[in-house]
């Protein structure tokens, strides 16, 4: 599966788009837990202090937040998926 990944996030893949081996019937919380695990850095980007996904961090499945997925985290995502993925942004005036 192809994830692409988005903004300061790129600094830590040094890729926009990275390939991952995902297991048969992965969730969404488990392809996180493989990214976590190529990228270690990256836990303090996606996931809070009990491990959930931040509220200001964005994973797309095919065009939906993970948010509005009909399992949230636990929604399968299968090989042909486009999954997205974006840091907090900010900026602009006030």
């Amino acid at each position: 599966m192809q994830i692409h990944f988005f903004a300061t996030l790129r600094q830590i893949t040094n890729q926009k788009t990275v390939e991952f081996d995902l297991p048969d019937q992965a969730t969404v919380r488990e392809m996180v837990e493989l990214i976590i695990n190529r990228f270690p850095s990256m836990r303090k980007e996606l996931l809070d202090e009990d491990g959930n996904l931040w509220r200001h961090v964005h994973v797309f499945v095919n065009g939906r937040d993970t948010p509005y997925l009909s399992d949230k985290m636990e929604t399968i995502v299968q090989p042909t998926d486009t999954v997205n993925i974006f840091p907090a942004v900010g900026g602009g005036a006030l």
